[in-house]
């Protein structure tokens, strides 16, 4: 079982860096759109095509931004991000843990 133990460990792990590196990358971006970037910079190109896949299914669920003229589809995926941070990484952790 200490091999099943290790694999779920192991996807803990990797899903909270994963999860961080979502985290930080949705952050720049936010702070970048905030002064006028330039969108042939490699950077923000990157920036762009990390995050709007995530972004952009955020914004399709949710109809009511575009009358406000405020996105906030990033505010809603650090709340996404910090639920399955504290629930799935910790449940996967502690499932790990059990049947070491």
């Amino acid at each position: 079982m200490f091999v099943l133990s290790n694999f779920l460990f192991a996807i803990a792990r990797a899903l909270d860096i994963l999860l961080g590196i979502l985290y930080w990358l949705i952050l720049i971006r936010a702070l970048i759109s905030w002064v006028n970037p330039d969108p042939y910079n490699p950077i923000v190109q990157f920036l762009y095509k990390t995050t709007e896949p995530v972004l952009y299914s955020i914004r399709k669920l949710l109809p009511f931004t575009q009358s406000i003229g405020i996105d906030i589809s990033p505010i809603i995926a650090f709340l996404v991000i910090m639920f399955f941070k504290s629930f799935l990484v910790r449940t996967l952790l502690d499932l790990a843990m059990r049947i070491q």
